[in-house]
């Protein structure tokens, strides 16, 4: 049996979708490939298995729409699974359609948060034959394919199928997978090397990415109430420490990588982080490479910075969010305003690298409260203690609790899910759309900034730090059109 893992591209004069492996989902008009890792393992593990695997990421391959369907009526593939998101959900209904009229007998399998939120509706808007839900899709899509062999019976909770002209389930799906049994990715087979320059997080090239965990261990009430990753993952579940530690002497005896981006939604701390950092410093990969993490503001102190620095750590993405505590207690982040200064301060103090994300757009957020979260992100910024940031309009999506908030209290402008892709407002505010944007501009423009600039220049040492900036100001420009609009320029006193 042939299987396609595909991602279609997405013809759009908003940029290029993020799509794969993304929790907040962008269109962005500078190129940024990130490396999916479910989907990888979902190739490995059915190659392992002795099937034929296509990985055919026509995004990533920069492919026109008419190509790639040509490619895939030319493989002709038995199955073809494509990873969705809310904000192109619709457009991939409309693919499926599409792939029906040229391969009638190829099944079409969706996975991703927002099917996992709403099986059913892609079930009765498309054509699609198979919904997989939840997070470990890799280990139910080799599953499936061994029921549609006649090797396995159909064991995995969580598949949502037709049968008789009905749409059935095998029930809700069980994050009950062992990490640890999973093999190594088959870079080649999964093509790393379309990922490992156009991206944004690596200073120096080629990278690549690794997931240890899945996906946050931060589960208070639910987690934080913007995210639709719980929606995946509701459970956090980590590799052991040494199986990373392999896998990253692995990608750098074999392929020469140089930075590596661990994409657990936050990275393990405690005794875990303390034996992985033991571990690649006596292994000397500290010395061999660069390694970014996502991290939580208070998650760890001065030493313990120290530590990850020493191990070869070198960016640390936190999400800010606002500078309002309320706004981030209804967000149910669980931080206080004077943890995220103390962090970044304390991460850079140590030689890390802080990177901020922040979001413009809540409801429950006046016009005040957002020009402090403007202030707070670029005061960071200009002092130094903040190195880089990502800022965008917050979006409710399916099987977030702020999604189901919004529509308990009719704050829902639109259900187009076209419209769910950080590029407006879906929600009623207080401040207008031109406002919103005029903020994740504002947060941007500090790139500008006479301080902020001669710092960036004053820490090139070497040609990878000369790239790295030149890199991030062409992202900064590409972000500043991402969020320009006629209406941005009523918004001049922000």
């Amino acid at each position: 049996m042939k299987i396609s893992i595909s991602y279609p591209p997405i013809n759009s004069d908003k940029g290029v979708p993020l799509i794969a492996q993304n929790r907040q989902f962008q269109y962005f008009k500078s190129p940024t490939y990130i490396y999916p890792i479910v989907p990888a393992y979902a190739a490995t593990l059915l190659k392992q298995a002795g099937f034929d695997v296509i990985w055919d990421d026509g995004i990533a391959e920069e492919k026109t729409y008419d190509k790639w369907i040509r490619d895939l009526e030319r493989r002709k593939p038995d199955v073809i699974m494509i990873e969705t998101k809310t904000p192109v959900v619709k457009k991939h209904w409309s693919i499926i359609g599409d792939l029906k009229q040229v391969l009638p007998s190829s099944k079409i399998v969706l996975v991703g948060d927002h099917v996992t939120a709403l099986p059913s509706e892609s079930m009765m808007q498309s054509k699609v034959d198979f919904v997989l839900t939840g997070g470990d899709y890799d280990f139910l899509l080799l599953n499936l394919i061994g029921f549609m062999e006649g090797k396995t019976k159909l064991l995995e909770p969580g598949i949502w199928y037709r049968e008789n002209n009905e749409v059935k389930n095998t029930g809700k799906f069980v994050l009950n997978h062992d990490l640890d049994s999973l093999p190594f990715i088959d870079r080649d087979l999964t093509k790393w090397w379309l990922y490992s320059e156009k991206n944004g997080n690596y200073k120096r090239t080629p990278g690549t990415y690794t997931m240890v965990g899945r996906d946050c261990w931060w589960r208070k009430n639910g987690g934080c109430t913007f995210c639709s990753w719980p929606t995946l993952y509701p459970t956090f579940r980590v590799r052991k420490p040494e199986s990373l530690v392999a896998e990253l002497e692995f990608l750098v005896e074999k392929y020469g990588v140089r930075e590596v981006f661990d994409d657990t939604g936050s990275f393990p701390v405690g005794e875990w982080l303390q034996r992985f950092c033991k571990l690649l410093i006596e292994k000397k990969l500290n010395e061999k490479i660069y390694f970014d993490v996502n991290i939580r503001f208070g998650a760890l102190g001065p030493d313990e910075y120290k530590l990850i620095k020493k191990a070869g750590f070198r960016t640390l993405l936190f999400g800010l969010e606002s500078a309002s505590q309320p706004v981030l207690d209804k967000l149910n982040k669980g931080v206080k305003v004077e943890e995220i200064v103390r962090s970044c301060k304390e991460a850079k103090e140590a030689g890390l690298e802080p990177h901020i994300t922040i979001m413009f757009g809540y409801p429950f957020e006046s016009r005040d409260e957002a020009l402090e979260t403007v202030k707070l992100g670029r005061q960071l910024l200009k002092k130094g203690y903040a190195n880089t940031v990502q800022a965008t309009i917050v979006i409710p999506y399916p099987g977030s609790p702020l999604f189901e908030e919004a529509k308990m209290n009719g704050w829902l402008k639109t259900l187009d899910w076209d419209r769910y892709d950080m590029r407006e407002s879906v929600m009623k505010t207080t401040m207008s759309d031109g406002e919103i944007k005029g903020m994740v501009q504002e947060i941007y423009k500090v790139a500008f900034d006479p301080g902020f600039l001669m710092r960036k220049i004053l820490a090139i040492r070497n040609v990878d730090d000369a790239k790295y900036v030149f890199r991030a100001f062409r992202k900064v420009l590409g972000h500043l059109k991402d969020f320009t609009t006629q209406a941005n320029k009523k918004n001049e006193q922000l």
